[in-house]
């Protein structure tokens, strides 16, 4: 497909990266390695889009390949998670600054909360309820049987809300 044609990796690219730092990003790649990790998923699309047979949507096989090197990354970098808060700037709020800080704050804190679950109910999560992917979808992604990814989709729900109502309790 893409492998040898240019102009078919740019529309390749132009269609899934955007996907691929979404993905990774909730997968717990820290926004200052984003870049580099968005880079290596496209290197090993490239790389190995010829094999891709079609058994599952690109999208899913794409979203297998990133899970492969967030995970791959943590374990080689032995990444100390660090959430970085920042400070709302001093002085007049525009209208609609204060909504967009609230969803800011609200983003920061499921990072923080995706950031206590394992890496297998993460993946099931994020590709279930925020991206939006079938059940089937996601066990293809993930390589999963279909009842243990319905099993992970609960607990993850479970640990999340027990995670992000202890975090509501802290905040002031």
């Amino acid at each position: 497909m893409a492998e040898h044609n240019p102009q078919e990796f740019r529309k390749l690219f132009d269609e899934h990266a955007a996907y691929i730092w979404r993905s990774l990003r909730y997968l717990g790649v820290p926004d200052s390695d984003l870049p580099d990790q968005c880079q290596e998923v496209l290197l090993v699309v490239h790389r190995k889009v010829a094999d891709f047979d079609g058994r599952s949507t690109l999208r899913t096989w794409i979203y297998g390949i990133c899970v492969r090197v967030a995970s791959g990354f943590r374990r080689k970098a032995h990444v100390r998670r660090e959430i970085v808060y920042e400070e709302p700037p001093q002085g007049s709020y525009e209208p609609g600054q204060e909504a967009h800080l609230s969803a800011k704050q609200a983003k920061q804190r499921l990072h923080a909360a995706l950031d206590q679950l394992d890496e297998q109910k993460r993946a099931i999560f994020v590709l279930y309820e925020i991206e939006g992917l079938s059940m089937n979808e996601v066990v293809q992604a993930t390589g999963c049987p279909l009842q243990t990814g319905y099993s992970r989709l609960r607990a993850a729900r479970a640990e999340l809300k027990v995670v992000l109502k202890a975090t509501e309790e802290k905040t002031p």
